[in-house]
């Protein structure tokens, strides 16, 4: 037998409820996608389970001389506080560099990371990572900012951090794997984010040179120096503590003292890295004023106003 219930339609002030609800409901769902880290949607997709770091020492090598060639030519570290800009005109418009590139990615697809030595795996994944990025800006060059690369799966998705764009040893990969899914867990160690570049003005300087294992935690520290103490990374201006929007998307890979806040865990880490001036500029400060991020091309002739 079944149970069947009178319809009873919702009066005009129940219907103008519901309308209003269901509209908070969106308008909180597309804040969330516009105001959340940049790549944070295509993280919610299958983890690509690669091995965890075991190896501590090895004689396997993959060489990043053709890469170190390319960043030779072709990107132009800033003056201070500046970051380093690419020039993607003339590495669009030369098709034998062009051709380096494709075949620097090619072998690193080819090559088994894992069975490197631990070092020479974070620089591996931070060169490909670094290289698929020109690799893509160059795909679709002209552009103003890498966020118009709309090529991520997802209908609110932006950018190309979602979209697979390499196999290593068997895994389809995106640029979101590779920082979310690979240095991020395995490593935990934060200057991974001064390591990654993102094709703009705000992110921590394209490295000038290839990461190597021999050289790997002199340089990590110069990219966290060299961010931190840029007004990009952190300044105070009107007695206010502006840092880059970083240190917001990625807090909890910053803390270091869980009986202290986000914001005080944060100022922790950049006085490691601080200067003079800024460490005198940080004393006694706990809390952050503001964030923000420019997504501006990282181009040579770009400009940021």
């Amino acid at each position: 037998m079944r149970l069947i219930l009178p319809f009873r339609p919702f009066s005009g002030q129940k219907r103008s409820s519901i309308a209003i609800y269901a509209f908070l409901v969106c308008i909180t769902a597309v804040s969330m996608v516009l105001f959340a880290s940049p790549s944070s949607a295509a993280n919610q997709k299958e983890e690509p389970q690669m091995a965890d770091i075991k190896i501590e020492s090895s004689k396997n090598v993959v060489s990043h001389r053709a890469y170190a060639s390319l960043l030779k030519r072709y990107v132009h570290e800033g003056e201070k506080g500046e970051p380093s800009r690419v020039n993607y005109t003339a590495l669009a418009a030369n098709p034998k560099d062009r051709a380096s590139l494709e075949s620097y990615v090619m072998k690193l697809s080819q090559s088994t990371p894992s069975t490197l030595s631990k070092d020479a795996q974070f620089a591996f994944w931070a060169n490909l990572y670094n290289a698929l990025t020109i690799k893509v800006v160059l795909d679709y060059y002209p552009v103003s900012s890498i966020r118009k690369i709309n090529i991520s799966p997802g209908l609110f998705a932006k950018g190309p951090w979602g979209k697979n764009l390499i196999d290593v040893e068997g895994k389809d990969l995106s640029l979101d794997d590779i920082e979310h899914k690979i240095l991020r867990p395995q490593w935990r160690d934060p200057r991974i984010h001064y390591a990654l570049n993102c094709a703009s003005y705000g992110c921590p300087s394209l490295p000038a040179k290839p990461f190597t294992a021999t050289a790997l935690e002199t340089q990590l520290n110069a990219a966290a120096r060299g961010f931190i103490n840029s007004p990009r990374g952190a300044r105070v201006e009107n007695d206010r503590l502006i840092v880059s929007k970083i240190y917001d998307w990625y807090e909890k890979d910053f803390v270091r003292d869980d009986t202290l806040s986000s914001d005080a865990n944060v100022i922790s880490h950049l006085r490691l890295y601080a200067d003079k001036e800024l460490a005198a500029a940080l004393k006694g400060r706990t809390k952050i004023n503001s964030y923000e991020y420019i997504w501006t091309l990282n181009d040579v002739i770009q400009k940021t106003d």
